[in-house]
């Protein structure tokens, strides 16, 4: 293709890759909506708050599962069907979904949903890559970003909205609107290409089948665990080692010498620029998907927010990227992409950071700053990370580079989840055996605090003393309980700033991409 001006870009070219992109927002979007509604949605279809969690996680099962094998699928089936066939299956599932009569009914239909829409993730990455010349890229991955940081913080408003106004069920109906814009697009812009069924009877299917059982098992342990106790539970043992071994014997599989047609090209690790990225991809879902879900918990919790309020902080995060990410193009054209990816991860980190004090009067309104500050960061970091992983990848490689990078983030956000709720809890029991042992009855403010308190439940409560000093001991209880929260939420958004700090320090060991392809990789 040449490369000496925009005009020289075909606009089928365009126009297919400004469907996938959207495809991309669509699907990812759709997880962020659903979660935020998942309470409603437990209420109408009649489940409790326990198995109500498959709603989400039998999707991120079909996700997680499909994504490696996209590249296969689309050289088997062509990228044009493939992708085509997979939109129209998405949406035919999300209709499904609206009009899912019962629990188990929806937990099915979620679960081929999520098998359908995993797809749209890493295949846009590939039509950017293979439909792009290397100098229009960084638009390209400026408008993938969109789809990767801002759909997940503008996902709890728009959730939040459509529930309240309409009901839980239109969330489901939502994706039928980019869907009309996407499928016309990807017909009339990706040309037509011969399937290649004979790669079926060649197809690695014992990779196929260990890295299947091994990812799905690993997303169940990670959305279990935490309810379940983690590996006091025989179920969640049994499943992790399951996962190890899966996930063990499919490596094995991949990097085996007389394996000819691998799943996924896992040698690419080989090249550091894509190895330290993936990384880095892997740190950035930990930090991006955590942080989605523990300013909304957090909110919920210690101010009594609900959907729609948390929504409307979130906004603050997905808004800004709007305005900012359009000139990460410009700016990766004129500055090296390796500083503007470490600021990114900076600035995040120093948002986290901001939020480590967290106290009574931190709610919406003072987490408006460490949000616009998140979202100048995620906008800087993700154009560049793209840039960086898929910068002199070859174009045969390109299914599996988008594959691994996008489950690596995928991964990342699964664990940061995971331990962010694992963390919370671990921390509220530190804070709460700290001060329950300063609160004891020979220490003089404690009893001034309770004379005080039983003082104020004789002249507004019973009358009785005994029953005043109840409600004064119960409620010492609450404002320790409340304090420990605020200090185990603040701890968490510690974590996230130390990891951000870890990729930005990993930032200091990648190479300049030049964009050629090169057999040991950059």
């Amino acid at each position: 293709m040449s490369d000496q001006g925009a005009e020289t870009i075909p606009l089928r070219n365009k126009v297919a890759v400004f469907g996938a992109i959207i495809g991309s927002f669509m699907s990812v979007l759709n997880i962020q909506v659903v979660n935020t509604s998942l309470p409603n949605i437990q209420g109408g279809i009649g489940t409790g708050l326990e198995n109500g969690g498959w709603i989400s996680t039998a999707y991120l099962i079909g996700e997680i599962t499909v994504i490696p094998l996209s590249g296969w699928l689309s050289e088997v089936f062509s990228l044009r069907r493939y992708l085509i066939g997979s939109t129209i299956a998405f949406l035919g599932f999300s209709v499904a979904c609206g009009l899912a009569a019962n629990f188990q009914e929806l937990v099915l239909l979620r679960a081929l949903q999520g098998f359908s829409g995993g797809v749209l993730i890493p295949l846009a990455l590939v039509c950017l890559i293979t439909l792009l010349p290397e100098r229009a890229r960084p638009m390209g991955f400026a408008a993938y970003a969109l789809s990767s940081t801002f759909a997940p913080a503008i996902g709890p408003t728009i959730g939040g909205f459509i529930t309240d106004v309409y009901g839980w069920r239109y969330i489901f109906f939502l994706n039928l609107i980019p869907g009309a814009v996407m499928v016309p697009a990807l017909w009339w812009g990706l040309k037509p290409a011969p399937m290649k069924l004979e790669k079926i009877a060649r197809g690695d299917w014992l990779g196929i089948l260990t890295m299947g059982v091994g990812l799905a098992t690993l997303q169940i342990v990670l959305e279990d665990g935490d309810k379940d106790g983690w590996m006091g539970s025989p179920y969640i043992l049994h499943l992790t080692i399951l996962s190890v071994f899966s996930l063990g014997c499919f490596l094995i599989q991949e990097l085996r010498p007389g394996n000819t047609a691998p799943l996924v090209n896992l040698r690419l690790f080989r090249r550091r620029n894509f190895a330290l990225a993936c990384f880095n991809a892997s740190l950035l879902g930990f930090v991006l998907y955590a942080a989605v879900y523990l300013i909304p918990v957090y909110l919920a919790v210690a101010h009594g927010y609900d959907a729609r309020q948390s929504g409307e902080v979130m906004a603050w995060i997905g808004l800004p990227q709007l305005f900012i990410i359009p000139f990460m193009p410009y700016l990766m054209k004129r500055f090296d992409p390796r500083m503007l990816l470490g600021l990114g991860f900076f600035l995040f980190a120093i948002s986290s950071f901001m939020n480590v004090a967290l106290g009574p009067l931190d709610s919406g309104p003072q987490l408006l700053i460490p949000d616009l500050i998140r979202a100048v960061g995620q906008a800087m970091v993700f154009p560049p990370i793209t840039m960086i992983a898929t910068s002199g990848i070859p174009e045969g490689d390109s299914g599996s580079a988008s594959s691994l990078f996008n489950m690596m983030r995928n991964l990342g956000g699964a664990i940061g989840i995971a331990m962010v709720q694992t963390f919370v809890t671990v921390r509220e029991s530190f804070h709460s055996a700290i001060l329950s042992a300063q609160v004891s009855m020979l220490n003089n403010a404690t009893r001034q605090r309770l004379h005080l308190l039983e003082g104020y439940f004789m002249s507004h409560g019973p009358a009785d003393a005994a029953a005043a000093r109840h409600e004064a001991i119960i409620a010492i209880g609450r404002t320790i309980q409340r304090q420990t929260e605020y200090m185990a939420y603040g701890d968490a958004f510690g974590l996230l700033g130390g990891f951000m700090l870890l990729a930005t320090f990993v930032t200091f060991f990648l190479v300049k991409p030049s964009g050629q392809a090169s057999p040991g990789g950059e």
